[in-house]
C-alpha cells in the first residue's frame, strides 16, 4: 500500500497545478471571483461535462456570456423575456428548454438560500458517512414539486445508483482547498473527508488496474467502494486522488 501511496501522491501533484486549469472545465469557473458567481458557473459548466472538453469549454464560455458574465446577477433578476437569446443554446442532448428549466430552478433556490452552500448544509445529518444522501436531497429540491421533467436526467440521482460523476466532480471543485489553487474551497462549511471520488470510465479502468476497485459497473457502489478505498490512504482528503486517476487515464492512457 506504501508503494500504491507514494504513486498516488506524487500523480496528484502531478495533475493537480494550474497549468491544467485552462483545458479543463474548472477554468470557467476560475473566470470568476464572487462566491455565488462561482457556484452557478461551477455547477452549470459541470452539468454539461460530457463529450469533448473543446466543445465543453465553447459551450460553457458562451453560456457564462449569455448571462452577460454575471451569472449570479442574471439568475437572480432575469425575466421571462431575458430567457429569448438561450433558444440557440445546445449542447448534445441538453438544450434551451433544459436550460430554462435549470436557470428557473437556480432562481427559485438563490430566493432561498443565500448560497448554494447553505442549500446544501441545510439537508445534513449528524450521521452522514458521505453526502448521497445531500445530493438526492438537493436534486428533490431543485426539480421541486415536478412530478417527471425531461431535465431530470440531466442531474443524475445517487438513490438511484448512477455514479453522479458530474455532481460528485462540481462538490469537489467547491468544498476541497489545498495549496495549488486548482480547487476552489468556497464551501468551507462541508467536510472534504465526506466527498466521494468522481467516477468515469477513465477514472475506473485506471482504478481497477491500481487494484482500488473491483466491481465493474461504474455507478454508485463503485464510486463508494472506490472512495473508501482512497480514504485508507487519506482520510480526511479522499477525493484528491481524482486529479492522479484523472490523469493516468485521460493523458497517460494507463
Amino acid at each position: 500500500m506504501t508503494d500504491l501511496s507514494d504513486f498516488l501522491e506524487t500523480k496528484y501533484r502531478l495533475y493537480n497545478r494550474s497549468d491544467f486549469i485552462e483545458s479543463d472545465p474548472i477554468s470557467i469557473p476560475h473566470l470568476f471571483s464572487v462566491e455565488q458567481d462561482i457556484e452557478i458557473s461551477g455547477f452549470l459548466t459541470a452539468v454539461i461535462s460530457w463529450g469533448q472538453r473543446p466543445t465543453i469549454l465553447k459551450n460553457a464560455r458562451s453560456l457564462m456570456k449569455m448571462m452577460d458574465d454575471r451569472p449570479y446577477e442574471f439568475v437572480k433578476g432575469f425575466t421571462k423575456s431575458d430567457l429569448r437569446p438561450f433558444v440557440a443554446f445546445k449542447h448534445r442532448t441538453f438544450n434551451s428548454l433544459d436550460l430554462n428549466f435549470f436557470l428557473t430552478s437556480l432562481k427559485r433556490i438563490y430566493s432561498k438560500y443565500p448560497s448554494m452552500e447553505d442549500l446544501l448544509l441545510s439537508k445534513c445529518r449528524e450521521a452522514d458517512e458521505d453526502y448521497k444522501s445531500v445530493i438526492s436531497a438537493w436534486r428533490q429540491e431543485f426539480f421541486g414539486r415536478t412530478a417527471v421533467h425531461r431535465s431530470m436526467k440531466h442531474f443524475s440521482n445517487p438513490e438511484a445508483n448512477s455514479a453522479a460523476k458530474r455532481i460528485n466532480m462540481f462538490m469537489r471543485w467547491m468544498v476541497r482547498r489545498d495549496e495549488f489553487g486548482v480547487d476552489f474551497g468556497i464551501w468551507s462549511r462541508l467536510s472534504p473527508a465526506l466527498l466521494t471520488c468522481p467516477l468515469d470510465v477513465h477514472s475506473g479502468r485506471v482504478a481497477r488496474k491500481l487494484g482500488l476497485l473491483h466491481r465493474t459497473q461504474d455507478d454508485w457502489k463503485a464510486a463508494s467502494e472506490l472512495t473508501a478505498a482512497l480514504r485508507t490512504i487519506d482520510p480526511a482528503d479522499p477525493v484528491k486522488y481524482d486529479f492522479a486517476l484523472f490523469g493516468l487515464g485521460v493523458f497517460e492512457k494507463f
